[in-house]
């Protein structure tokens, strides 16, 4: 073949990695009781890496799932065929627990060791997260249903992965959806139109529509319809008890931005029969339980995709030479992948304390509690919306490369938007954070009680807590706290990330945090870090160990 096919200058392939393999991961882990899910997280992270893996992500991404509506004699069956890489990933993600093993597990730290596995194995592939999360979500909701939760809640926590069109309740294992926005609606849940009517036995004829209903294909479905009392939450099965199909229509799927992989669809009940949850007319406060677990895993799926893309970024760099040397020997490229590097370390951080927060407050511990009420509302704004800015960035330190397909880089830019706008987009968010200043007084005092933790360590800290305070002060008049709502809610997340990083990390990243995103030595893109940035101590924290 002519010399001119020689293939040189261009990046290995990048498998038999772990993506565990992490020190902020690692660290938190050990710090807020988890260490002992450690060699869990390790194998599940070497596996997320293996070119297994890795091609199961590729495939269900290249090969998005198709809706059945009738079958050959013309017979409704409304069924979604997925590729079998779909069913994989689903069934290591369920064996592994990722979906509701923290229910059923006392020890301390479940939830920060479920988390860490999430984050794990969300960057191999992110769509088939979706329904995973909202397994996790759906048993503290359904637990407001008691005698519902103690036939339901083995399935949903059973590591069985039992894909399929049966009774739930003969199955191994089941998967939860959740089913709330309407057209007419969108986050404005109290505007639904659905209508549920008692049948006499028990249950409630549902008929409506959904708009946008995420893994249709689940078993059950967490969901909201109108009764006579107001908005109440529902279990809706697919399938009933007798092996008849529920009357869930699916309409049509989705053709979306990201999320390829996963199913999303438009649905319409016809007399649909479906079993309260909670109590009549407090639907929202039934299903908000559901809504903040989700939201902490939109915070941890930002964070792992995130940590997937530097990670192809420093193994591109570091492969790849331009105008005489490596890139990533280069200073401006230093800069940008030190930027990048400092925050998914934040957003990675600010994850597992959240879940370490949710651990201590199922444990009985009320600051905590009240801490996650607060914090969670305000890093589901900032943090996911960071992701889109660093997808982008990642992307572009591969040049063409990352723009193709192949690279995977796409995949990664297209998903990061989703989690911004799932479970309250920007705006819904914010407004939550000024609901918990206001309704929750106590989360404020926890938030500052964290914070302060680091008091006097770092004068640019110790600088924007004074900042915070003062801005707070402003939302005593309601029109002025809405327009300040966005900003609130992003200074309460940087000054918890820093005092985070101040704490925990090693002086070169909290440096750079501090002196960046507190202190205002920076840009208005990635890969402006102030001169005297340790770039070398970033990128070496931040780098894979365990590969060439």
């Amino acid at each position: 073949m002519s010399a001119t096919h020689d293939v040189f200058n261009q990046a290995p392939p990048l498998t038999g990695f772990s993506t565990a393999d992490e020190p902020a991961l690692l660290e938190a882990l050990r710090r807020d009781g988890g260490g002992w899910g450690e060699a869990e997280v390790r194998e599940l992270g070497a596996r997320a890496g293996s070119a297994e893996v890795r091609e199961w992500a590729r495939m269900a991404e290249a090969s998005p799932p198709v809706l059945r509506t009738h079958d050959r004699y013309g017979h409704r069956i409304d069924e979604v065929e997925f590729h079998p890489a779909w069913h994989q990933l689903m069934a290591a993600a369920v064996g592994s627990g990722q979906h509701a093993a923290p229910w059923t597990d006392a020890r301390p730290g479940a939830h920060l060791v479920r988390t860490a596995k999430f984050y794990a194995w969300a960057q191999a592939e992110a769509g088939h997260g979706c329904p995973v999360s909202m397994t996790y979500a759906a048993v503290p909701a359904l637990r407001a249903q008691p005698e519902l939760a103690a036939v339901y809640e083995p399935l949903l926590a059973s590591r069985a992965y039992d894909f399929g069109l049966r009774p739930p309740l003969g199955k191994r294992g089941l998967i939860a959806g959740m089913s709330m926005t309407e057209k007419q609606g969108g986050s404005d849940v109290r505007a639904n139109t659905t209508r549920a009517v008692p049948t006499g036995d028990g249950s409630y004829a549902v008929t409506g529509h959904k708009w946008f209903t995420s893994a249709p294909m689940s078993d059950v479905f967490l969901m909201l319809a109108q009764t006579d009392e107001g908005l109440t939450c529902f279990l809706m099965p697919r399938v009933l008890p007798d092996g008849t199909r529920n009357t869930m229509r699916l309409q049509r799927l989705k053709d979306k931005l990201g999320n390829r992989s996963n199913a999303s669809a438009e649905i319409e009940y016809e007399q649909a029969l479906a079993w309260p949850v909670g109590e009549p007319g407090r639907g929202v406060r039934t299903i908000v339980e559901m809504v903040n677990m989700t939201r902490l895993d939109c915070v941890t799926g930002s964070a792992a995709g995130m940590r997937a893309g530097l990670r192809e970024a420093l193994h591109h760099t570091a492969h790849r030479r331009a105008f005489g040397a490596e890139l990533i020997d280069q200073p401006l490229m230093r800069n940008v992948l030190a930027d990048l590097a400092v925050e998914s370390e934040a957003a990675t951080t600010l994850a597992l304390r959240l879940a370490a927060a949710l651990d201590r407050s199922e444990a009985g511990d009320a600051r905590e509690g009240a801490l996650r009420r607060l914090a969670l509302a305000a890093g589901k704004y900032w943090v996911c919306k960071r992701g889109s800015a660093h997808a982008a960035e990642a992307l572009e330190c591969l040049g063409g490369n990352g723009y193709v397909e192949e690279s995977g880089m796409p995949r990664l830019y297209r998903e990061a938007p989703l989690l911004s706008i799932w479970e309250g987009s920007g705006n819904v968010a914010a407004l939550d954070v000024l609901r918990a200043l206001t309704r929750e007084p106590d989360s404020l005092d926890a938030y500052f009680t964290e914070v302060e933790a680091a008091s006097g360590a770092d004068s640019r800290l110790d600088a924007a807590v004074a900042r915070l305070r003062a801005l707070l002060g402003e939302l005593s008049d309601p029109h002025r706290a809405q327009l300040l709502a966005r900003r609130v809610a992003e200074q309460l997340t940087l000054v918890l990330q820093g005092s985070l990083l101040v704490r925990h990390s090693t002086p070169a990243v909290a440096d750079a945090f501090c002196a960046s995103r507190l202190g205002g030595e920076w840009g208005h893109a990635f890969g402006t870090l102030p001169t005297g940035t340790d770039l070398g101590q970033i990128l070496e924290r931040a780098r894979l160990k365990d590969i060439p």
